[in-house]
């Protein structure tokens, strides 16, 4: 059986920190089997998210449907200020098209957290933002969630980390959410 993990992250510039992050998660969860998709830099400079507003631009109209059929998600967000992006809250803001579904927002699946800041503070804090957002949403957070600061961590343009003890925990963040997906598929649940 095949998992279907969708990573959302990452900064309005391509191939930043915390995307390399979301794509080491996103390895870690391929290490099992999953078949993953990123939505990440470009992908994620949406139209503000309006409830009211029925049209929905391509990648927006494909975002939904894709964690409409996933089985888990990864969520990484720089921490701006001590909080979630407006560019990653914007595209989470899109979830809510989700709302009148059999299995509305994320329920029921595992959401894997990580957050990149230049500072333990705003990492921390940011961090415990999106954990906040995930259970809003109806997901349940993974045991192991990750701040990095980016003052003391670094990956490199192929996406090596720095430091091999935030490396293992992002692949295990990935792991955590495939290994959940693989005990409770979302078309199993359905």
């Amino acid at each position: 059986m095949t998992v279907t993990v969708v990573g959302i992250g990452g900064s309005i510039r391509s191939d930043s920190q915390s995307e390399r992050a979301l794509r080491v998660a996103l390895e870690g969860a391929r290490e099992l089997g999953a078949q993953t998709i990123q939505y990440s830099g470009p992908d994620l400079v949406l139209p503000f998210y309006d409830p009211s507003v029925p049209d929905r631009t391509d990648v927006a109209l494909r975002m939904v449907e894709d964690l409409r059929r996933c089985d888990g998600v990864i969520v990484v967000s720089p921490g701006y200020h001590g909080t979630v992006s407006g560019l990653v809250k914007n595209a989470l803001d899109y979830i809510e098209d989700l709302r009148d579904d059999d299995r509305p927002y994320l329920d029921g699946r595992a959401v894997g957290t990580i957050t990149a800041a230049y500072g333990w503070q705003a990492a921390v804090n940011t961090l415990a933002a999106v954990r906040s957002i995930v259970h809003a949403l109806r997901g349940w957070p993974t045991p192991l969630g990750s701040a990095i600061n980016s003052a003391q961590v670094k990956f490199d343009g192929d996406g090596a980390c720095s430091d091999a003890d935030v490396d293992r925990n992002l692949r295990m963040i990935g792991r955590q959410v495939a290994e959940f997906a693989l005990r409770r598929p979302i078309s199993d649940v359905n």
